[in-house]
């Protein structure tokens, strides 16, 4: 009966990552579930996500608590440690007994034990080439994940990347869309404002264009915006 409680939590969880590729979502909330599920389903003490930031920089998005948002948190400062490599370099890297590696990261090392956690399983986010962060297994006693559940972590890990880049490409899309209609906002401005100045001072459309793009250039200032000032009587050319 446990076996298959944990089974349908596992399902559930691969569920509600699925829909996330389908349907608006909060892509931090999508995460903190993740990591939420990620205790009882691989009996960790703690678990977080570091994430890429736009800046290239790794941060903490979610965190199940103070406790593994303080150890990843000193990972970053330090600029060390199993969640900075996995996320650095897209490999999983194990650790069986924090007392292990004190030679490797002893800045890591002293921060887990003050923490209380022994060992810790860092799964990267990647999809390909591209490499997110890592997803961040800690527990309270020394010991690895098993082959099945190294496997799990790692299917739920995937599908998370690919959750988090279908994000960025909507908010790409819509990025690029909002440009768009600012440029095409901006050219109806543009066409008021060279037809404005073409009729006010006797000159053809082509030199009405030119002299708003020469201001433009020369005053380092947006063509629309200079032109909006021209169709308001704030700017005489």
């Amino acid at each position: 009966m446990m076996a298959l409680t944990r089974e349908h939590q596992l399902l559930g969880t691969f569920v509600a990552l699925a829909d996330s590729l389908v349907d608006d979502f909060d892509v931090v909330d999508v995460l903190q579930q993740l990591v939420d599920e990620c205790i009882s389903l691989f009996d960790a003490s703690a678990a977080g996500i570091l994430l890429l930031s736009p800046s290239n920089r790794l941060e903490v998005i979610v965190s199940t608590s103070e406790r593994s948002e303080l150890v990843e948190l000193m990972q970053l400062k330090a600029g060390a440690g199993p969640c900075v490599e996995a996320a650095t370099t897209g490999e999983v890297v194990s650790v069986e007994d924090i007392d292990l590696v004190d030679d490797r990261w002893p800045a890591f090392a002293a921060d887990a034990r003050v923490s209380g956690f022994s060992s810790i399983h860092a799964i990267p986010l990647r999809l390909r080439n591209s490499t997110l962060g890592s997803l961040n297994l800690l527990r309270d006693e020394p010991g690895a994940l098993n082959a099945a559940d190294a496997s799990a972590a790692q299917a739920l890990a995937d599908i998370a990347t690919i959750s988090i880049l279908q994000q960025r490409l909507v908010e790409e899309a819509e990025l690029a869309q909002a440009q768009l209609q600012r440029a095409l906002d901006s050219r109806v401005v543009i066409e008021q404002a060279k037809g404005y100045l073409a009729q006010r001072q006797n000159i053809d459309m082509d030199e009405a264009f030119a002299r708003i793009r020469t201001r433009a250039r020369s005053t380092q200032t947006r063509i629309g915006v200079v032109a909006a000032d021209v169709i308001a009587g704030r700017l005489e050319l």
